[in-house]
């Protein structure tokens, strides 16, 4: 069915969400995440986010499913799929499917003996580079049974363009209960219900009017340093300097860290390998205090220190290398979900073998980077990209990110315990997208621990069980900083 004749639905942000949860309510995506849903014309550009949750038992299945049924009643989203505007031009939206089917996004395996981590670590793996059906909602559960102890797992993929990290912990949050027994009082809102959508023309005529104001809001962002100078004419010497601070950081921002990445991890592909790490929060931020930083530097130093050592043992030498981070830009009031993030990229020091001085430079890079003028320049030029074809946003996309040697993103998790269907979330790993680096690695902090995600490029790093070694051998370089911390356990 063509998008001039679909069922549609015209969510109503406004209206009274009848127990449901204010996540995920805008009805269009914003330009970053347009970016990422079309981006992926290349496939080496895909943005799949992979939780992976270790349960103390399996739940039982029904209720597993129930709990299913009654998240995608709380957010509607998940029972939404992306609608392209008319003709191709302009912003993606959200539609309720009318086939949605939720025997299709939750299901059930059960690993065969002996039901090992790296069992486990390959169907996540195999999940995660599997493509999403577009024409579906962008998501998938899997319950994975069969792990030593009568242990079980819990798989959540969903594209970034739903959210990102903040705004999936906002979920997990509310979504996951307080108490392994079921809550019979909860709120039980009706299933999104689709509605007839307005004309095709009535449609193009809207999302032209939302193009002219993405346009002057485009326009808006980058004259506005010169609006300044025009309304401070008795200031003018200083308004010129603004404008033209923010110019030059403008072009630090977009441009990217002036440093060639390593040629050890120059390949790129289609491959993902995952591992694990775990190691306790309190001793990691005692190493940060007692080098006088932040648990943010201390995790970004042993991960350069795990880099330092790889490439040691294959014979290369690194100083500096690319890297990102992602700088949440969420303000009070905002809305949960959806993704409200810029990035922010560095030359970090990966040659510094004193752990100590390691941190103490990351942390001055990073300071130094989100006190950039044009930190949140994307948002500016975000609305201009997503109006080209799907092509040319892949080469701009891939050229953004193609050098980063690594992503890292340090997302602060759920403190409290957590339940999901009857059973313990004991730990929660988050397995970012590779799009075009080489590594990406995440730190969630779930209860008392730090659950490490690695995903790396097979292409880039050729010997995954030796990096994930390395970096492991980097995070206890840096605990070493405060003695009695426990040693870091790779899974």
């Amino acid at each position: 069915m063509s998008a001039a004749t679909s069922t549609i639905v015209t969510p109503d942000v406004s209206a009274p969400s009848l127990g449901g949860l204010e996540w995920g309510r805008e009805r269009e995506m914003n330009a970053l995440e347009a970016l990422m849903w079309r981006a992926e014309g290349d496939p080496r550009l895909r943005s799949t986010l992979t939780g992976l949750e270790l349960l103390d038992r399996a739940p039982e299945w029904e209720r597993f499913l129930a709990a299913h049924d009654w998240a995608t009643r709380m957010v509607p989203r998940f029972r939404q799929r992306v609608v392209e505007p008319p003709l191709g031009v302009g912003i993606p939206s959200w539609a309720v499917d009318p086939d949605f089917d939720l025997h299709y996004h939750v299901r059930r395996v059960r690993l065969p003996e002996p039901g090992t981590w790296r069992q486990l670590l390959a169907i996540c793996e195999q999940l995660a580079m599997t493509p999403f059906d577009r024409a579906r909602s962008p998501w998938e559960a899997v319950l994975v049974e069969g792990l030593p102890d009568a242990r079980a797992a819990y798989m959540l993929k969903l594209h970034h363009a739903t959210t990102d990290g903040i705004g999936g912990i906002q979920l997990l949050t509310q979504l996951h209960s307080p108490t392994r027994e079921p809550d019979l009082g909860k709120p039980q809102p009706p299933p999104p219900v689709a509605e007839i959508g307005s004309s095709a023309g009535r449609r193009i005529a809207d999302q032209l009017v939302r193009n002219a104001r993405g346009a002057g809001g485009l326009a808006g962002g980058l004259l506005g340093r010169a609006g300044e100078a025009i309304d401070g004419i008795a200031h003018a010497d200083r308004a010129l300097r603004e404008t033209a601070e923010f110019a030059a950081s403008l072009q630090r921002v977009l441009g990217g860290p002036e440093v060639a990445g390593s040629p050890l991890l120059a390949a790129r592909s289609m491959s993902w390998r995952f591992a694990t790490l775990d190691l306790l929060f309190a001793d990691l931020r005692a190493a940060s205090k007692a080098a006088g930083s932040s648990v943010n530097d201390a995790f970004l130093a042993a991960l350069l220190g795990g880099f330092r050592r790889y490439h040691l043992e294959l014979g290369a030498e690194i100083e500096l290398m690319p890297i990102a981070i992602p700088i949440s830009v969420r303000r009070e009031g905002d809305s949960q979900g959806g993704n409200r993030i810029a990035g922010a990229q560095l030359a970090a020091p990966a040659g510094i073998a004193d752990p100590r001085e390691r941190m103490a430079q990351v942390g001055a890079a990073v300071r130094a980077a989100r006190a950039e003028p044009a930190i949140e320049s994307l948002a500016l030029v975000a609305p201009a990209l997503a109006q080209l074809p799907a092509p040319l946003i892949s080469r701009i996309a891939g050229g953004l990110t193609k050098t980063n040697d690594l992503q890292a993103s340090n997302v602060p998790g759920i403190r409290e315990p957590r339940y999901l269907a009857g059973a313990h979330i004991e730990r929660m790993y988050g397995f970012g997208p590779l799009p075009g680096c080489a590594s990406m690695i995440t730190l969630i902090t779930h209860e008392q621990t730090c659950c490490v995600a690695i995903n790396v490029d097979l292409a880039a790093i050729t010997e995954p069980e030796r990096f994930a070694r390395c970096v492991c051998e980097g995070f206890d370089e840096v605990l070493a900083l405060s003695p009695g911390a426990e040693p870091v356990r790779l899974r």
